[in-house]
C-alpha cells in the first residue's frame, strides 16, 4: 500500500526520511550533510519520483523510487 506523504505529520515524515538516509549502506562514503540528503528525498517525494510503501504484514514503511514499485500498486 502506498502512503501519500502529506498524510503523515511533518515530524513523522522527517523521521522516516532521516531513517532512510542514515541506514547502513546508503551513504556510500557520501559526506553530504543530513539536512541536504533529507531535502533531496523530500523533493523526490514532492515530485512523485519516490513513494512511501507500507507493508501491512511487517508493519513497516519504506521509501522507494516510483519506477521500482509494481504498477498495480500505483493504480
Amino acid at each position: 500500500m502506498l502512503i501519500p506523504p502529506d498524510s503523515l505529520q511533518a515530524d513523522t515524515l522527517t523521521r522516516l526520511i532521516e531513517d532512510f538516509v542514515t541506514r547502513d549502506g546508503t551513504d556510500n562514503g557520501d559526506e553530504t550533510p543530513l539536512e541536504t540528503r533529507v531535502a533531496r528525498v523530500r523533493q523526490a517525494l514532492d515530485k512523485g519520483l519516490a513513494v512511501i510503501v507500507f507493508d501491512a504484514d511487517s508493519g513497516q514503511c519504506q521509501l522507494a523510487l516510483k519506477r521500482d514499485v509494481p504498477r498495480e500498486w500505483l493504480d
